[in-house]
């Protein structure tokens, strides 16, 4: 079984450069991310006046820089992971600043695109470096420490939003919540965390049949995820009238939550091992999605919205699943081919999503909840004792 890097300056991975770095990014990013998100469906319904059909169209486009993922390994040529890091989080800040000045189907397209090329770029820099510079009992508690801070960070967006709300337009807002994510990439780029002795990462794409139950898991994740990201607040806005501060007063709910519990995760992956972990969070998704399709309440529809949020954060045992059985210089073409994997799917879901939603929305649903059935079947194939013995800090 392979080793990840591990810096040999300090057994506390929470002092090393890399650490505070990812952090960093990880809060700016989640501003941008998390504002545009909470603002998106209210906006796009209220101000642009997009259908169903139309935001599947938004949303499908919003997976394509997903899907190129893989060219973030060429990238790399060129510019070092952490710099593009950083630059990928820049982008990101400014296409969510752009995003109230296009009120249109053609402008919330161009601005989705921008937002999500320095997003998807980023979280593939985001787990490369993580999985590369950090052991692997340490890289569950980054990850999960990484996830609590955007949390943390929507926590405080979400906030904001819901006091700045009845105050402001959408274009300060977002304009505002974008500006975060540009500070927090050009301080990035004035940071150099990186090692010498982290394990040099071959700058092409390696596809291999050993590593196809990550590659089938990653896939399933990334069109089952679709269907929520797309079409969740969707329902709560369309057919339970959920208003803009609704759907943020879940939005903190959920991520006060999160923040709590996500420590509590990467102890589970450490503990119990990937298998049982992504066990537990499919048979949790099955119910949820059978809930979004059959409920009637907008309590119920609340209360499952948060419970999927929670349970998705049981898919870092993929990625470490990965790491455990990756050669250490294939970490970063990995991360970029499981983000590309990931998103096949996930850029055709929306749109057929949208077709779907025009005759029946219940598919939609439906059609997920088939979807983590079967990605419960497969996790059954991840060894059992495939995890190291101590319990993360």
């Amino acid at each position: 079984m392979s080793k990840a890097y591990l810096a040999p300056v300090t057994n506390d991975y929470s002092k090393r450069g890399m650490y505070l770095f990812l952090l960093v990014l990880a809060a700016g990013g989640a501003v941008a991310f998390q504002g545009w998100r909470t603002l998106l469906n209210n906006f796009a319904v209220d101000v642009a006046g997009l259908d169903g059909l139309k935001m599947g169209i938004v949303q499908s486009v919003r997976e394509v820089p997903g899907f190129l993922s893989l060219l973030a390994i060429y990238a790399i040529l060129v510019v070092r992971e952490h710099r593009l890091a950083a630059l990928s989080v820049i982008v990101l800040g400014i296409g969510v600043s752009m995003a109230g000045l296009l009120p249109t189907t053609a402008g919330l397209v161009l601005t989705t695109l921008l937002m999500s090329f320095g997003f998807h770029f980023y979280m593939t820099m985001n787990q490369s470096l993580t999985l590369q510079y950090f052991s692997h009992t340490e890289a569950p508690m980054v990850m999960a420490r990484v996830r609590s801070v955007t949390a943390l960070s929507n926590v405080l967006v979400g906030g904001a939003i819901y006091l700045l709300a009845r105050r402001l337009d959408y274009e300060p807002m977002f304009a505002i919540l974008g500006g975060v994510a540009v500070a927090a990439g050009l301080w990035a780029l004035t940071r150099d965390p990186s090692s010498p002795d982290a394990p040099m990462q071959r700058k092409k794409l390696v596809f291999r049949g050993r590593y196809w139950l990550f590659y089938a898991l990653t896939f399933l994740s990334g069109a089952r995820r679709q269907i929520f990201v797309a079409f969740a607040v969707y329902l709560m806005v369309v057919k339970f009238r959920f208003s803009v501060e609704q759907v943020t007063l879940l939005f903190i709910i959920n991520n006060v939550i999160n923040y709590f519990v996500n420590p509590l995760i990467g102890r589970a992956v450490n503990r119990y091992g990937e298998r049982a972990v992504l066990t537990l969070e499919y048979m949790v998704l099955t119910v949820v999605f059978l809930g979004y399709a059959e409920t009637e309440s907008a309590i119920m529809v609340g209360v499952f919205y948060v419970a999927d949020n929670v349970v998705f954060n049981f898919s870092m045992g993929i990625n470490t699943f990965y790491q455990k059985i990756a050669d250490p210089r294939d970490i970063a073409s990995g991360m970029a081919m499981g983000f590309t994997v990931n998103h096949i799917a996930a850029v055709a879901v929306p749109f057929l999503g949208g077709l779907a939603w025009m005759a029946d929305y219940h598919v939609v649903f439906l059609g997920a909840a088939a979807l983590s059935v079967l990605s419960l079947v497969l996790s059954q194939f991840i060894p059992g004792q495939l995890r190291k013995a101590q319990i993360g800090g």
